[in-house]
Protein backbone atom coordinates (compact mmCIF):
# COMPACT_ATOMS: atom_id res chain seq x y z
CA UNK A 1 0.00 0.00 0.00
CA UNK A 2 1.89 3.28 -1.10
CA UNK A 3 1.58 6.35 0.71
CA UNK A 4 -1.70 7.84 -1.16
CA UNK A 5 -3.35 4.74 -0.61
CA UNK A 6 -2.78 5.10 3.15
CA UNK A 7 -3.61 8.76 3.22
CA UNK A 8 -7.08 7.96 1.52
CA UNK A 9 -7.44 4.34 4.35
CA UNK A 10 -7.09 7.23 6.94
CA UNK A 11 -9.71 9.99 5.18
CA UNK A 12 -12.24 7.41 4.87
CA UNK A 13 -11.59 6.39 8.63
CA UNK A 14 -11.60 9.42 9.41
CA UNK A 15 -15.12 10.74 7.60
CA UNK A 16 -16.67 7.21 9.57
CA UNK A 17 -15.26 8.33 12.97
CA UNK A 18 -16.12 12.01 12.91
CA UNK A 19 -19.54 11.45 11.20
CA UNK A 20 -20.62 8.54 13.31
CA UNK A 21 -21.80 6.87 10.18
CA UNK A 22 -22.43 3.63 12.10
CA UNK A 23 -23.01 1.41 8.95
CA UNK A 24 -20.26 2.08 6.41
CA UNK A 25 -16.98 0.68 6.30
CA UNK A 26 -14.09 2.29 4.14
CA UNK A 27 -14.29 -0.60 1.57
CA UNK A 28 -18.02 0.89 1.10
CA UNK A 29 -16.16 4.52 0.40
CA UNK A 30 -15.22 4.61 -3.15
CA UNK A 31 -12.54 7.28 -3.87
CA UNK A 32 -13.89 9.41 -6.96
CA UNK A 33 -17.25 9.10 -5.77
CA UNK A 34 -18.65 12.40 -4.74
CA UNK A 35 -18.78 12.90 -0.64
CA UNK A 36 -22.11 14.53 -1.11
CA UNK A 37 -25.61 14.92 -2.89
CA UNK A 38 -25.61 11.01 -4.81
CA UNK A 39 -22.64 9.89 -3.48
CA UNK A 40 -22.24 9.35 0.41
CA UNK A 41 -24.86 12.10 0.70
CA UNK A 42 -23.20 14.46 3.42
CA UNK A 43 -24.43 17.19 4.20
CA UNK A 44 -23.30 21.20 4.83
CA UNK A 45 -23.40 19.97 8.50
CA UNK A 46 -21.12 17.25 7.89
CA UNK A 47 -18.65 19.19 5.99
CA UNK A 48 -18.02 21.53 9.25
CA UNK A 49 -17.62 18.27 11.17
CA UNK A 50 -15.75 16.85 9.00
CA UNK A 51 -13.39 19.49 8.59
CA UNK A 52 -13.25 20.33 12.51
CA UNK A 53 -12.29 16.24 12.08
CA UNK A 54 -9.63 16.30 9.15
CA UNK A 55 -8.06 19.45 11.06
CA UNK A 56 -7.35 17.35 14.16
CA UNK A 57 -6.01 14.31 12.48
CA UNK A 58 -3.90 14.95 9.34
CA UNK A 59 -3.34 18.92 10.75
CA UNK A 60 -4.78 20.93 7.94
CA UNK A 61 -6.65 23.76 7.99
CA UNK A 62 -9.28 24.50 4.92
CA UNK A 63 -10.38 27.38 3.51
CA UNK A 64 -13.51 29.50 4.19
CA UNK A 65 -13.84 29.92 0.72
CA UNK A 66 -16.38 27.66 -0.19
CA UNK A 67 -15.59 27.33 -3.95
CA UNK A 68 -12.24 25.57 -3.03
CA UNK A 69 -13.89 23.55 -0.18
CA UNK A 70 -16.25 22.29 -2.71
CA UNK A 71 -13.08 21.04 -4.93
CA UNK A 72 -11.27 19.74 -2.12
CA UNK A 73 -14.19 17.61 -0.53
CA UNK A 74 -15.38 16.54 -3.57
CA UNK A 75 -14.08 12.75 -2.97
CA UNK A 76 -11.91 11.09 -0.88
CA UNK A 77 -9.25 11.48 -4.04
CA UNK A 78 -9.27 14.98 -4.09
CA UNK A 79 -9.14 15.41 0.35
CA UNK A 80 -5.96 12.79 -0.24
CA UNK A 81 -4.57 15.41 -2.82
CA UNK A 82 -5.39 18.36 -1.03
CA UNK A 83 -3.79 16.70 2.41
CA UNK A 84 -0.97 15.58 0.29
CA UNK A 85 -0.13 18.91 -0.88
CA UNK A 86 -0.56 20.59 1.98
CA UNK A 87 1.77 18.37 4.18
CA UNK A 88 3.85 18.97 1.44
Amino acid sequence: MDDMEKLKQEIKETIIQTLQLEDITPENIVDSEPLFGDGLGLDSIDALELGVGLKKKFGVKFSSESTENKKHFASVDALAEYINQARG
